[in-house]
């Protein structure tokens, strides 16, 4: 199997190291050629950048560098997170099949100028939101598609944590979207897949007791169905972190829950579901549902791309649908007045 030679642009996105071990552990599917260290270049608002022990080993290129190696076949972009989409661009332009972290900046119109080029193009363009690779959550996508709860009549779901202390809730004040705009956007790819486009979408953007009103660290957004009703809610300030975070979907014959919504320690993520009638397989009844685990959330991703970029699967994800996400997300974070409409 030939190994798809990949480059980093970027050590400055919150998930830049993540993505990096990703890329190590999968040494069949991609040959890394180096990265580049954007601290020199990145200007906007960050929150990492300062540990590069992950990347020891690698080769630290220049952006030109990359941009300009006509051996290089894709790269992951990992600059903060309101220079994504300019330096997506400028791989695009170099028809440069990309894994894009999010969100995908503030401006919609040159999102889609991305979106447009790489359609044009036929590049693959994998947006790294990082529940798609997550068993439990494909497992509720299909769901809700199938109507395995029947109609589903609520979702309430969170990215709520405590970590980053200080420094974090500074970093999250820079954004007039807070952190709906920053972590709600992972919660927006995952019910924009399953129930499509809302209605209408409302956000609610406050600060946490004691934070400055101009740090929306403590965010909910509100998305309309024509018969559900969606929760999305972020806080930086929960105690319990990450694992404490939770999903509920509750339909007419059925509900599910989990929390742990993700877990990187050897054991899957379980999932409750209560059926009252027999559905698509499964009886009546109360189920634990138990996943394989995840070495980390990005693997099953990456992987993907190296399928897409080698033509041996098409992106499960249209351009259509990240757009999409795009609109959302920055309705639900305050930059613009949702529009509903049928396309």
């Amino acid at each position: 199997m030939k190994k798809i030679r990949i480059a980093q642009i970027g050590v400055c996105h919150e998930h830049a190291l993540g993505k990096i071990i990703s890329l190590k552990r999968l040494p069949d599917y991609f040959e890394i050629v180096g990265v580049v260290d954007d601290n020199t270049f990145s200007k906007t608002p960050k929150f990492a950048g300062d540990y590069l022990v992950p990347y020891e080993g690698l080769k630290f290129l220049s952006l030109e560098e990359v941009l300009n190696d006509p051996t290089i076949e894709a790269v992951t972009v990992e600059v903060p997170n309101n220079e994504l989409v300019p330096m997506a661009i400028r791989c695009m332009e170099r028809n440069l099949p990309m894994h894009l972290d999010k969100p995908a900046g503030e401006d919609p119109v040159l999102y889609r100028k991305l979106l447009d080029g790489c359609r044009e193009r036929n590049l693959p363009l994998q947006m790294g939101f990082m529940f798609r690779g997550n068993p439990a959550f494909r497992f509720c996508i299909e769901a809700i598609r199938s109507k395995l709860i029947g109609e589903v009549c609520e979702i309430q779901a969170d990215m709520n944590h405590c970590y980053g202390g200080e420094e974090y809730q500074e970093y999250i004040g820079k954004f007039s979207g807070g952190i709906m705009y920053n972590l709600g956007c992972h919660l927006i790819d995952f019910v924009a897949a399953a129930m499509g486009r809302p209605e209408a979408v409302t956000p609610f953007l406050k600060s946490a007791p004691g934070d400055r009103d101009s740090i929306r660290n403590n965010c909910m957004a509100v998305l309309e169905y024509p018969h559900a009703i969606v929760t999305l809610r972020a806080c930086s300030r929960i105690p319990g972190n990450i694992d404490k975070r939770r999903i509920r979907i509750a339909g007419t014959g059925g509900v599910i829950e989990f929390s742990p919504v993700e877990r990187f320690d050897g054991k899957g993520v379980e999932v409750a579901l209560l059926l009252t009638k027999d559905a698509n397989g499964f009886p009546a009844g109360t189920h634990t549902l138990r996943f394989p685990p995840q070495a980390d959330r990005y693997e099953e991703q990456l992987i993907e791309l190296a399928k897409m970029i080698r033509g041996e699967m098409t992106n499960p994800y249209s351009y259509e649908h990240d757009y999409l996400v795009e609109e959302i997300t920055l309705a639900a974070s305050g930059y613009t007045k949702w529009r509903w409409y049928d396309k």
